[in-house]
């Protein structure tokens, strides 16, 4: 196993880096919450070809493994751009591994271009399916407990709008038709898909420290930078700590999808467990650092302590994956993540 990411992995991250940089800013972010949409960065991103990264070349895509696909959404997390490309690429995953060769075909070479845009979504207790930025898809694969995955043209079902704690997206609801269901596979699929999760988590976390660290340096108290405190000090360094600890465990989740994944299910659900966890408590350390600023609507803080809320309990919560992974390392009954929770 590889410990390090080779020069081609750092090409991908260095290059969604910039193109973020370029295309994206915060203020874009909060832009779903004022009813509006910037398009600007997932056309780049579709240009680019980003889309098709982890998509078989046989229907258009480049055939990379997971490991690369979540370098893309690690850098959109810590961006905290919209999830029109997230949507898109995890329909795709699940898609390319429980789909039968016919759907494949059929599906897979819309999603890798970015013509037919899939995205993924959790039936609700009420029988909709809380979709992510279901507007613009013409696909949602939807979710139902840990073994049913079906795929309904958004064409075919009534779409509301939806709300969420995390204003930096789009959410709809969905009624309709149930779609077809994917055959094969589907739990190792959704592992999949929390792993990409875990990645975007820690994009959030990795960015929500930088903002710590940045203000700390400025920041004076008595004469000092509140960087030169202990007890902002060590909150930093126990940020950095977390970041780097969840980022290790989504990179070896990330590997082992790639390269033995009959292994992928304890190694999902240690990633999303511990990415979640890191990203809810370095924003949330984040927060406590900048003070009395840090709770004002105008500083950015609090989207990303609404990030790592909500997509922390996206397909499982912390407390199911932590069950799961002890369930699976044999320190205790294996649990079942029955219940996905939506947005």
């Amino acid at each position: 196993m590889r410990f390090d990411l080779n020069d081609e992995q750092r090409a991908i991250k260095n290059a969604v880096h910039d193109l973020v940089e370029s295309h994206y800013d915060l203020t874009a972010a909060r832009r779903p919450s004022e009813g509006g949409r910037n398009d600007e960065l997932q056309s780049a991103l579709t240009a680019s070809g980003w889309d098709g990264l982890a998509i078989p070349a046989e229907y258009g895509g480049q055939g990379l493994g997971l490991l690369e696909l979540s370098l893309v959404v690690e850098e959109l997390g810590c961006a905290l751009a919209p999830w029109t490309f997230f949507g898109n690429t995890a329909a795709g995953v699940v898609i390319a591994a429980s789909g039968t060769a016919e759907q494949k075909r059929r599906w897979l070479p819309g999603i890798a271009s970015g013509e037919e845009r899939g995205t993924v979504g959790a039936v609700s207790a009420d029988g909709g399916t809380i979709v992510l930025d279901g507007e613009r898809a013409a696909l949602i694969v939807s979710v139902a407990g840990d073994d049913v995955v079906r795929v309904t043209k958004s064409a075919d079902v009534n779409r509301e709008p939806g709300t969420s704690l995390d204003i930096t997206r789009w959410l709809t609801i969905a009624y309709g038709p149930p779609g077809e269901v994917l055959p094969h596979d589907t739990r190792r699929a959704l592992d999949r898909v929390e792993v990409l999760l875990a990645a975007e988590l820690v994009g959030v976390a990795e960015h929500a420290m930088e903002l710590a660290v940045s203000y700390a340096k400025q920041r004076q108290q008595f004469g000092r930078p509140i960087g030169a405190y202990q007890a902002v000090s060590h909150r930093c360094a126990d940020m950095l700590i977390m970041v780097e600890s969840a980022r290790s465990a989504v990179l070896s989740a990330g590997w082992v999808a790639d390269h033995e994944p009959e292994r992928l299910p304890l190694a999902a659900s240690v990633a999303k467990a511990v990415a979640a966890d890191a990203a809810w408590h370095v924003a949330t350390s984040a927060l406590q650092v900048h003070g009395g600023i840090g709770f004002t609507w105008e500083h950015p803080i609090h989207l990303f302590v609404r990030r790592a809320a909500v997509s922390a309990r996206l397909l499982g919560t912390v407390d199911q994956h932590l069950d799961r992974a002890a369930g699976l390392s044999g320190l205790g009954r294996e649990e079942r993540v029955e219940e996905r929770v939506g947005a």
